[in-house]
């Protein structure tokens, strides 16, 4: 049983903040927000670690956005909802495809440099794009230009107070309102911080997998501590594996942005043969999941760890130019993606689910907000369409604060609330060896291919990990390692009740899709049964 809250506290003796917004997290989301929430109301950013520390500054890709004269809104749309796989939220989508182009004209008016091409805006294409239409910049270093240029927006604004490495550990509820948050300092205070609003931008959950190409931050803590809360949790068993993280001795899982098959690279198994056009007509820019599973099965078939990815036919200066992130990280380690083919493998590397919201960004938990990719807004269905999240995230975070605008003050009594679960301060095993074999329950029992009898192990695995709740808290790694086990609890159960394969999400004993009794959403809630809740995308 998972506990209301990860520690013991009582609320009239802490040292109490208050502000009018609270952002958790400094990603695209919580930056931006902060920013827009900013212009009228005093603002406390919180972040874990610095403030350009987040999955979005690894974000290389880009931004989906319809610019161009032979694209437009209705292609986009037609797009996401078939990578979304009869899951996505219509009404989302059409919000998404029709708001972001002015949100990547407020990134700019905030100082994000995309590049351009012969003065306009240069597009690339990746996959299950039907146009041309992710804006990008310094090449493949979108998400730390748009980090850089928020961040500094951040510093900038008076009413934005930044209190970085500090820790979040639980929201606070009052009859089912929202009224802050308890923080952890650095030196190990504990502060109630009070709002009128608390928004979720705390990214994903790619830390709970061995292989990932998310940072060491994305450990899943703001969907764990809205479960807490009583937030409905959405679609947590559709977790995306990028096809394509570098897979080579000593090298981190770096990833290799699906820019690059946009661009024309081809993927060989290690017999140097192509072989997309056994799985799909799109070839290489087929959706994430059937390209990630094609790439696991040529691995299994030729007994390999890894497959390769070609882009040597074009010139030097183009890769260099388009690329230059990656080309430099690969020749640190002696890899020349001009002349070499790149090993890669499969990585998790994005959640499609997370804290349902309405076309607002509010929970069912009044005055909680959600945005990016903590959030379960109803755009990405079973599988996220590439490069859609940074538009998802600046599009809802406009709409949080619209939303946030029409709420009175906080009228909250004050009342003491006293937390005592009577924990005891236990002897802990090393956190990096819980995390570690965490981490390698989840690749094993819930990754990219699953079936009842593994996801049942898994499930049992983790449930030996429980006891952590029982015991008294005190150090980040271990709010985080709760954190992770609550996620993963929620993934596995997820993944072993739907008995269907769909986007991201495939069952090798049920692998046909069914509409008929699957078309629909999964809801998670605390002391709740899993609930199925249909899907409005016809």
């Amino acid at each position: 049983m998972i506990p209301r809250y990860l520690v013991d506290f009582d609320l009239e003796s802490l040292p109490k903040v208050k502000t009018d917004v609270i952002v958790i997290g400094s990603g695209i989301a919580g930056l931006f927000t902060a920013i827009k929430a900013g212009k009228d109301r005093q603002v406390i950013l919180i972040t874990k670690n610095a403030l350009l520390e987040s999955n979005t500054r690894y974000a290389q890709g880009g931004i989906a956005a319809v610019i161009s004269e032979d694209d437009s809104p209705a292609f986009h749309r037609q797009d996401t909802l078939l990578a979304g796989a009869g899951l996505c939220s219509s009404e989302a989508v059409d919000i998404l495809v029709n708001e972001g182009p002015l949100g990547v004209k407020e990134l700019i008016r905030l100082g994000t440099t995309f590049d351009e091409d012969n003065g306009e805006l240069a597009l690339t294409q990746e996959g299950a794009h039907s146009h041309r239409r992710i804006l990008h910049a310094n090449g493949d270093a979108t998400g730390f230009e748009i980090v850089r240029a928020l961040s500094e927006q951040v510093i900038k604004k008076d009413n934005i107070d930044v209190w970085d490495n500090h820790f979040v550990l639980d929201i606070i509820t009052d009859e089912g309102v929202c009224i802050g948050v308890l923080v952890q300092a650095p030196g190990g205070k504990r502060i109630f911080v009070q709002g009128d609003a608390t928004i979720l931008c705390s990214g994903g959950t790619g830390q709970l997998y061995r292989y990932t190409t998310n940072p060491e931050v994305a450990t899943a803590d703001g969907v764990a501590m809205a479960y807490r809360a009583g937030a409905k949790i959405c679609d947590m068993e559709f977790l995306q594996f990028h096809p394509t993280s570098l897979c080579y001795p000593g090298a981190p899982r770096f990833l290799i942005s699906e820019a690059v098959r946009g661009e024309g690279a081809i993927l060989r198994n290690i017999k140097g043969e192509r072989f997309m056009s056994k799985y799909h007509e799109m070839l290489e820019l087929a959706p994430r999941d059937i390209v990630a599973r094609a790439i696991v099965s040529e691995m299994e078939e030729t007994k390999s760890t890894f497959i390769y990815l070609d882009i040597t036919h074009e010139t030097p200066d183009m890769i260099k130019h388009r690329f230059p992130t990656i080309f430099e990280t690969c020749m640190v380690y002696g890899l020349d993606m001009t002349t070499d083919w790149i090993p890669v493998a499969p990585a998790a590397h994005y959640m499609m689910g997370g804290v349902q919201t309405d076309l607002s960004g509010e929970s069912n938990i009044s005055r909680l907000f959600a945005c990016g990719e903590a959030s379960s807004t109803g755009v990405h269905g079973a599988n996220r369409l590439a490069s859609n999240s940074l538009s998802e995230a600046i599009v809802f975070g406009r709409r949080i604060v619209n939303r946030i605008k029409e709420l009175p003050p906080l009228n909250w009594s004050g009342r003491s609330l006293v937390v005592d679960y009577n924990r005891v301060d236990v002897p802990m095993q090393a956190m990096i060896e819980k995390r570690l074999k965490l981490q390698k329950v989840m690749v094993r029992y819930a990754g990219l291919r699953r079936d009842e009898e593994l996801l049942s192990k898994g499930l049992e695995e983790l449930r030996r990990q429980l006891p952590i709740f029982q015991a008294a808290l005190f150090k980040k790694e271990e709010f985080e390692f709760a954190n992770m086990l609550t996620c993963s609890l929620l993934i596995t159960q997820a993944a072993l009740a739907r008995k269907e394969s769909r986007g991201a999400h495939y069952r090798s004993d049920y692998p046909e899709r069914d509409d008929l009794f699957w078309r629909k959403h999964l809801l998670q809630q605390r002391e709740h049964e899993i609930v199925g809740e249909v899907s409005d995308d016809v």
